[in-house]
């Protein structure tokens, strides 16, 4: 399973939104299919089926103008705004996972 807050969803189901970093340890492997839902209660339904394309490790502060596209944002400024907002804080040092995905099912 994949968390993802709700503005989320629109955007991974349209295809704009296909990358998602992540803080903590990596629990995706290329090929693999996740559900990707907004909560962790117990039979609440996925809004899609996840397949994991690539996972990369690397330093936050090097995301590039594309990368924050494929996360849904214009700009990186306004992916680091949400990102600070989602996590509380943005620290362009801090190694975070980079998982690239595809929408296998709505």
């Amino acid at each position: 399973m994949i968390l993802f807050k709700s503005e989320h969803i629109q955007p991974i189901l349209t295809g704009v939104k296909t990358q998602t970093r992540r803080t903590g340890k990596c629990r995706w492997r290329p090929g693999s299919i996740h559900q990707a839902k907004t909560d962790f209660k117990k039979g609440s339904k996925p809004f899609a089926l996840l397949r994991i394309v690539s996972v990369r490790q690397e330093r936050l502060g090097d995301i590039s103008e594309d990368d924050a596209k494929r996360e849904g944002y214009p700009t990186v400024e306004a992916y680091k705004e949400v990102f600070k907002r989602i996590y509380g804080w943005w620290n362009p040092d801090a190694e975070v996972w980079v998982v690239d995905f595809e929408v296998v099912s709505p």
